[in-house]
């Protein structure tokens, strides 16, 4: 398969394009030329030294992540960003990003695997910036302490030194959790969307000094589980489509324990 081609199934399969007007990342394709031939992917959260490299070792002709490099245009390539494109092209290693696309997808993305891994049920879009939404809200199969969804969501990938992330809670909500949000990453500004929708309580990745007391006032549960621990699903989901459409795929790991 063309890397023309792979990068538009990917595009299509996110709705890439509603997300253009309000996403930072410049999202599709960022650095490798069209015609190559695509046979191996490898996928990561971050595009970083470590994971590019980690990539043209394991024989990746392009690498797939949340993160890229590009943040509202490059004006300059210097520095990191210069390092980073300087291995991606040495190595003939092309980038292919999905940020807030890869967050909000109802199937594939971050939110939903996060709603998959604690049991989420009837669940719908939630998040919205603009037109669009980064992640979802659902019901519990059945009520669950704060305590035991802390377990399940210690579970994440998320520390360099191989342990499970830990999660912080700010546990101000009921002692039954039945309905829950979820916007990974960095998503505690969705604090007040969650207690309109009902929430009992919202998963998201790190926090902001200002939500102790919101979630305090609000009498809502707020479970901080990791940014790269939250948002590692993604990814591993295009790797398994991109299996199915016959390609290699290897998920690369490189928690950051934050």
């Amino acid at each position: 398969m063309q890397l023309s081609e792979y990068a538009r199934r990917l595009d299509e399969e996110l709705d890439a394009a509603a997300y253009a007007d309000v996403d930072a990342s410049a999202n599709g394709l960022q650095v490798g030329p069209d015609d190559v031939e695509v046979e191996r992917v490898a996928f990561a959260v971050d595009a970083a030294r470590a994971t590019i490299d980690a990539a043209a070792d394991a024989g990746a002709d392009v690498l797939v992540v949340h993160h890229g490099i590009s943040w509202g245009g490059i004006d300059r390539v210097t520095g990191r960003t210069y390092e980073r494109v300087a291995a991606l092209i040495e190595r003939d290693v092309a980038l292919y990003v999905s940020h807030l696309p890869l967050d909000g997808h109802i199937d594939l993305g971050n939110a939903a695997g996060v709603a998959g891994a604690v049991g989420l049920e009837d669940r719908e879009p939630f998040g919205e910036i603009g037109p669009i939404t980064i992640g979802t809200i659902g019901e519990l199969a059945e009520p669950r302490s704060a305590a035991s969804l802390r377990e399940t969501l210690d579970g994440f990938e998320g520390q360099p030194d191989g342990e499970a992330s830990p999660t912080r809670v700010l546990d101000f909500g009921p002692d039954e959790i039945a309905r829950v949000a979820v916007v990974t990453g960095s998503g505690v500004d969705w604090l007040e969307e969650a207690v309109e929708a009902g929430a009992d309580a919202l998963i998201t990745g790190e926090g902001k000094g200002k939500a102790y007391h919101e979630a305090r006032e609000a009498g809502l549960t707020v479970f901080l589980a990791g940014h790269y621990a939250t948002e590692t699903f993604g990814v591993r989901s295009l790797a398994s489509l991109s299996a199915e459409w016959g390609l290699e795929a290897e998920y690369v790991s490189h928690p950051t324990g934050l």
